[in-house]
């Protein structure tokens, strides 16, 4: 129960009531975080691997050449999951050690023919197949496949070593090695050719420097014994031969086990392996780099051997030539859950089967239902960024019909403030600004987007007429998306990042270090833009988008024009007659497309549930995946069947038990902030928090629209144009408005298509702004605020009471906090009567419980 201020200086209550909302939020995402780590590492159980049967990894191999080797793994397999790899008293043979045999846990040719490898443990045992092929013939070294992985591996062409833009000493390769006709000849002719010495390899600096037999500011980077060291020599001994269009080309790198379900301390390999063209499949391992996506639960070392580090699930990325590769590392929190907690839960459809899945399997149990309180004040802000009024509350608390959350659900849906909410989210994503677009182009900019939010029009087709529009700005107002991103690169960045969830920013210099996107097909997708064009038009702020018959970019590195191309689909020759935006649009929008229903159904998830399946919500890639890749893809599947509705895609969502469930924690679920055991409680968006201050004080918000120029900045703020008064934060078209409030709590400027434009860390400005800032001593104290109709109705203190925390919180009073505040306004002198409203009503606003969405 809060103490009620009877002081205009408010700071006097300010670490009684605000500063505790700082804390909470502050515990929230710290405190729970340490308070998880405390409560995962006492607990201790073991796994039930006890009737675990063993596999060979991998079961099929295949060596070409006599120095082809693999890695063997002795996996455990339980409930058919890979549970921790056998160590101790693994015993290794092989039925034709003249074919193959198996030293130290690799296998290796001997010659010709097939044999088959056991591995054996007690009285478990199980075999893997070898063939081994062309054991007399080595298999040919290639500049492209091996020598650049060698480079990458050891760290010579990344950006702090030769890969810098201008590289090391005179010594400059592509970033992991994106050019390797450039570096063949940066390796073999510069340097008057001392890089290699073809007639006595062990004294070519690409093997003297990395090795420490002549000094390297590099320091070793591998000995003379290693695989890195024998690769390099083995290609300057043939030849040094350069890169050819013929050489093989990796199709499918392969991690295994890929997914693998461990408790900590349990010992674990990964093998990585290269398929290419020509058949081969090379065992990689050495040459691969790994990463871990979240180290609290798994790190990895540069051989592929986990350290089990904590509970949850984390992924393991190996990249090798360009390409990545992702596992899977569960380590079940130790909590002893009942199977009939989860068989129990109730489901309502497919989100919660999958959520509840993946709960049981990491043993995480779900929290109760909300309360129809909190799933009413939920509801309203995560579906139309609007808080229920005190009447809407009071009239939904008392319905006890069965299927009223399903009735409010339909209503949200259909509620003119959807079209208000979604408008602004979706201009926040498409950037409607007018420091960048003139006034009139905004507004048809905005205007185009309400109009698409308005008539429900599904997502493929809004994407496809943006990406695809043409005429004037003012006219089609999709038009201005061009306007925004002139340039050909930007345009397919920008089109990647708002309609894919992925930023192929970085393939604009070198293939992506993180993804699979390399330079030639940024700048493939680039080139689908390459022709349109913009004209000044009549009319302020009026342009003219067409699209041109000729014209290319070109790709830096070759200073010639990559063929038009999306990311993942066949080429359009250069002679096409046809828009290349269409082509790209029939690609984009296509139910195969495996990243675009993927994107757009993220980011209706995290509007709802707080925390993105992928999380940032535009950084879906290979290497980030997602929480639960199951519910992401038949979510997305969802929306497919039914046609890019996002509508039917909210519903399912609102009415899942997973989005009904409470905010409130359980022993065992506290530590979860990712797999919807729970409700996350968040802080309001800016706008909607504003707004409910607006809406419960009963006094407007002032907007103003700031000027684009620096002069009319420092002008008078009464002189900047106003929006009309009833306008609410969340109905603005622009994101360049004055607002000390909005800039305070993080609104997005929409410079960047980026979610981390946004802000929802709390801060000292905020607490003080709640606390003495004019938005809500301002709005309480104006003359036609709800205090002044308060006085002058004849409201009892209890019924002023009710309607308050119906209006604030969407909840009764409890019978404590009726008794505290009755005292309150009865000891109130007629004169002082005003001032304790205020003061109510600000305790009541400046709490946790209205900050906080939960």
């Amino acid at each position: 129960m809060m103490e009620v201020c009877r002081s205009k200086n408010r700071l006097s209550v300010l670490v009684a009531v605000v500063l505790p909302m700082v804390g909470v939020c502050t515990l929230w995402i710290g405190g729970l975080w340490f308070s998880a780590q405390g409560m995962a590492i006492a607990a201790e159980a073991d796994s039930p691997v006890d009737s675990a049967k063993l596999a060979v990894l991998p079961a099929e191999i295949v060596l070409d050449g006599p120095s082809a080797t693999q890695q063997l793994i002795a996996e455990r397999i339980a409930s058919g999951l890979y549970v921790g790899e056998v160590v101790e008293g693994v015993q290794w043979s092989s039925s034709d050690e003249g074919v193959a045999k198996v030293v130290d846990g690799v296998v290796v040719p001997v010659g010709n023919g097939r044999a088959t490898v056991t591995a054996s443990v007690g009285q478990d045992k199980s075999t893997a197949s070898v063939e081994v092929r062309q054991s007399e013939t080595e298999s040919p070294v290639t500049f492209r496949n091996h020598v650049q992985s060698v480079l990458s591996k050891a760290g010579c062409n990344t950006g702090a070593c030769h890969g810098a833009e201008v590289g090391k000493n005179g010594f400059r390769l592509s970033l992991r090695g994106y050019n390797s006709d450039g570096d063949f000849a940066a390796i073999t002719r510069q340097a008057r050719g001392r890089r290699i010495a073809p007639d006595d390899p062990a004294r070519s600096m690409m093997l003297t420097k990395p090795t420490g037999a002549i000094p390297h500011k590099g320091g070793v980077r591998f000995d003379v014994n290693s695989l890195e060291y024998k690769t390099i020599a083995r290609w300057i001994a043939a030849g040094a031969m350069p890169p050819a269009s013929n050489d093989p080309h990796m199709t499918r790198l392969e991690i295994l086990p890929d997914k693998v379900t461990v408790k900590p301390s349990t010992p674990q390999r990964l093998v990585v392996r290269a398929h290419f063209s020509d058949g081969r499949v090379e065992d990689v391992t050495k040459l691969a780099k790994f990463s871990s996506s979240n180290e609290s639960v798994a790190t990895v070392d540069q051989q592929g051997r986990l350290t089990i580090a904590g509970f949850g699930e984390g992924f393991i990325g190996a990249w090798y030539l360009s390409q990545n590769v992702v596992a899977t590392v569960t380590s079940p929190y130790k909590t002893e859950v009942a199977a009939e907690v989860y068989a129990q839960s109730a489901r309502r459809n497919f989100i919660d089967d999958l959520v509840l899945t993946q709960l049981q399997r990491l043993n995480i149990p779900p929290s109760p239902r909300a309360s129809d309180s909190e799933f009413l004040r939920r509801s309203f802000i995560d579906t139309i960024g609007t808080l229920p009024t005190a009447d809407e509350a009071r009239q939904f608390l008392a319905d006890q019909t069965p299927d009223k959350r399903d009735r409010l659900i339909d209503q949200l849906l259909a509620r003119p403030e959807f079209v208000d909410y979604w408008t602004y989210k979706w201009s926040d994503l498409f950037l409607v600004n007018s420091e960048r677009l003139n006034a009139p182009a905004m507004w048809s900019y905005y205007r185009w987007i309400r109009t698409q939010v308005a008539n429900n029009r599904p997502w493929d087709q809004i994407a496809r007429d943006m990406i695809t529009a043409t005429g004037s700005t003012l006219e089609n107002g999709a038009a201005n998306f061009f306007i925004l991103h002139g340039d050909a690169t930007v345009l397919a960045e920008t089109t990647s990042q708002a309609f894919l969830g992925m930023s192929i920013n970085c393939a604009k210099c070198h293939n992506h270090p993180l993804e699979k996107w390399t330079n030639d097909q940024y700048y493939g997708m680039a080139n689908l833009f390459s022709r349109v064009r913009v004209k000044a038009a009549a009319g302020d702020g009026n342009s003219t988008v067409f699209v041109a018959d000729q014209g290319e970019l070109l790709l830096p590195r070759t200073g010639k024009p990559e063929l038009p191309r999306p990311l993942d689909s066949e080429a359009l020759p250069f002679d096409s007659p046809m828009d290349r935006r269409e082509f790209l649009a029939d690609w984009l929008t296509s139910p195969e497309n495996p990243y675009f229903a993927r994107a757009i159904t993220n980011r209706v998830w995290a509007n709802f549930l707080g925390v993105g399946l992928v999380e940032a919500v535009d950084d879906l890639r290979l290497t980030n995946p997602a929480s639960n890749e199951a519910l992401l893809n038949a979510a997305a599947e969802y929306l497919i069947k039914n046609k890019y509705d996002l509508k039917v895609l909210m519903r399912a969502i609102l009415q899942s038990e997973t989005y009904q469930r409470s905010s409130q924690t359980l022993p065992g679920n506290l530590v979860d902030r990712r797999y919807y055991s729970r409700y996350y409680p968040r802080r309001m968006m800016a706008e909607v928090m504003l707004d409910g201050i607006s809406q419960i004080s009963g006094t407007p918000t002032d907007f103003r629209r700031q000027s684009g120029d620096a002069i009319n900045r420092q002008a008078d703020p009464n002189k900047l144009p106003k929006y009309p008064e009833s306008f609410r934060a969340i109905q603005l078209p622009d994101s360049n408005v004055l607002s000390y409030f909005l800039k305070s709590f993080g609104r997005a400027q929409r410079l960047l298509t980026c979610e981390c434009e946004r802000s929802d860390e709390p801060s000292m400005v905020q607490v003080l702004h709640l606390a003495n800032g004019e938005t809500i001593n301002d709005k309480l104290a104006a003359p036609n605020s709800k205090i002044t109709k308060i006085l002058a109705s004849k409201q009892t203190d209890a019924e002023i009471i009710e309607d308050a925390y119906l209006s604030v919180f969407s909840r009764m009073p409890t019978d404590e906090e009726r008794l505290a505040l009755s005292e309150q306004l009865a000891q109130a002198k007629p004169e002082d009567r005003r001032e304790v409203l205020e003061d109510l009503y600000w305790s009541l606003l400046s709490s946790k419980e209205f900050l906080l969405n939960r």
